[in-house]
């Protein structure tokens, strides 16, 4: 990495860019690990001062580090913002015009707005020559579909090239998501029976206590299996499930992925109703810019079965949902009983809220008697204050690995397009049943919206 780096952030007055990106910025500008500037871009008349106050209150409670006169003072010299209309060709060449009067080069641009405007500002930046050797972070969902997918592809690819488009999936900078591959691998106990000799069935929960809030808009579009399960639970399915690593680097990480992505075994339409569970919690057709008639899913749960030799019949139930009765996000390992030796033992890892390593196990109860009885071993790595003040944040592990042209941690095309095309079989079979989706009260229990996934 050459120089100083400047971060432009294309929708810099948006719910992410308040609540994940300035709040990472900040953390990595209080830990001295990078020289950078931030670049704002928004349509709303502030000045950086302006952008600076807004910004203040969602770092105090986001950033790990604390806030205090001197640090919050130095961050704000850093960042620049600058009022833009995306779709007016002259205020590119003003942009480009600031670069130049400020020295500002190494550019990473971020794209936190919607895909449609993808290619309007990479054509524009391409126009008044801002792209060369510049790199282009993308948020999910990436497309609207499949073909949409392909289409921003290539347009990313024809003005940035292959390797300067990063797919940003923050969840794979998630502490505990990067921990999976090491408990998994770096342990014998596990690394022995991780297969479906010994696993009984997978489950990958990301549940919310949180409605749709301010995202009405762009949810009542997207729904709960665009927004998670096409993007971060996949990704966390291809971890858990992917073969051992034969080489450690990012291009054989994303190669096993795609390997359990491609295995996938496709739906049946006649076993629908026994494999997926939609639902929409009750009050979110009176969500503020939500549809009155809305049919878009807040609640979805699939049972998938990857076809190869490890995992022939082990089911993996992926679930998400919102306005639940708890926020958690987890992976859970079911292995199956011993005969005659108490209940299965139970690997939980635990990704959000809480990080850690929860398992249930047997053992002899003390005393003069033989029966077995279950106990367990919890590690939470978050209530540790040494690992929970000194562990990056997922943003801004993702932002540093930019900087340092680490492809890692982020998703790939191919990836992408593989769960674009399993995602489109699974809503054809969805289609083809007319399947009812649920209303469910606001606080349910995932278990109990779930059951039909679990009977035989």
């Amino acid at each position: 990495m050459m120089g100083k780096v400047t971060y432009t952030i294309f929708g810099g007055t948006g719910d992410l860019s308040f609540r994940k990106l300035i709040p990472a910025f900040f953390n990595i500008h209080a830990s001295g690990e990078l020289d950078f500037n931030i670049v704002v871009i928004g349509r709303r008349d502030y000045t950086t001062n302006d952008y600076c106050q807004l910004a203040y209150e969602w770092v105090v409670k986001h950033a790990r580090y604390k806030v205090d006169e001197v640090n919050w003072q130095t961050f704000c010299q850093i960042i620049h913002y600058i009022q833009m209309d995306l779709d007016n060709a002259m205020d590119y060449q003003k942009l480009m015009d600031y670069y130049q009067v400020n020295n500002m080069n190494n550019h990473i641009y971020y794209f936190a707005v919607a895909p449609s405007y993808f290619g309007i500002i990479s054509n524009h930046l391409v126009s008044v020559n801002a792209t060369n050797q510049a790199k282009v972070v993308v948020e999910k969902p990436f497309g609207n579909d499949l073909e949409d997918a392909k289409r921003l592809y290539q347009q990313l690819i024809y003005h940035f090239g292959e390797d300067n488009v990063y797919y940003i999936d923050h969840y794979l900078g998630k502490e505990m998501v990067r921990n999976i591959m090491t408990i998994r691998f770096a342990n014998p106990m596990f690394a022995s029976v991780w297969n479906r000799e010994y696993i009984d069935y997978v489950e990958i929960n990301a549940l919310e206590t949180l409605g749709v809030e301010t995202r009405g808009n762009y949810y009542d579009h997207v729904g709960a299996l665009n927004d998670m399960v096409a993007n971060h639970l996949f990704q966390i399915l291809s971890i858990v499930a992917m073969e051992p690593l034969a080489q450690l680097t990012s291009e054989q990480l994303k190669v096993n992925q795609l390997n359990v992505l491609t295995q996938l075994k496709p739906v049946d339409t006649n076993d629908v109703n026994q494999s997926i569970v939609l639902g929409q919690y009750d009050g979110y057709r009176n969500e503020m810019h939500v549809n009155t008639n809305s049919l878009t899913e807040t609640y979805a749960a699939v049972k998938l079965y990857i076809d190869n030799p490890r995992w022939m019949g082990v089911p993996f139930i992926i679930q998400t949902g919102k306005k639940l009765d708890r926020k958690q996000m987890e992976v859970i390992i079911h292995f199956k009983p011993v005969p005659g030796y108490g209940k299965a033992n139970i690997l939980v890892i635990k990704i959000a809220p809480n990080e850690g390593v929860y398992y249930q196990f047997n053992i002899k109860q003390p005393g003069n008697s033989d029966a077995i009885i279950q106990t367990s071993m919890d590690f939470c790595q978050s209530c540790q204050d040494v690992f929970r003040i000194n562990t990056p944040a997922a943003y801004e592990r993702l932002l540093l690995a930019l900087a340092n042209s680490d492809h890692a941690m982020f998703s790939d095309w191919r990836l992408i397009e593989t769960s674009w095309i399993y995602m489109n079989q699974l809503k054809q079979a969805i289609a083809h049943n007319a399947q009812n989706l649920r209303i469910y009260p606001q606080g349910s229990n995932a278990s109990f919206l779930n059951q039909s996934l679990f009977s035989e």
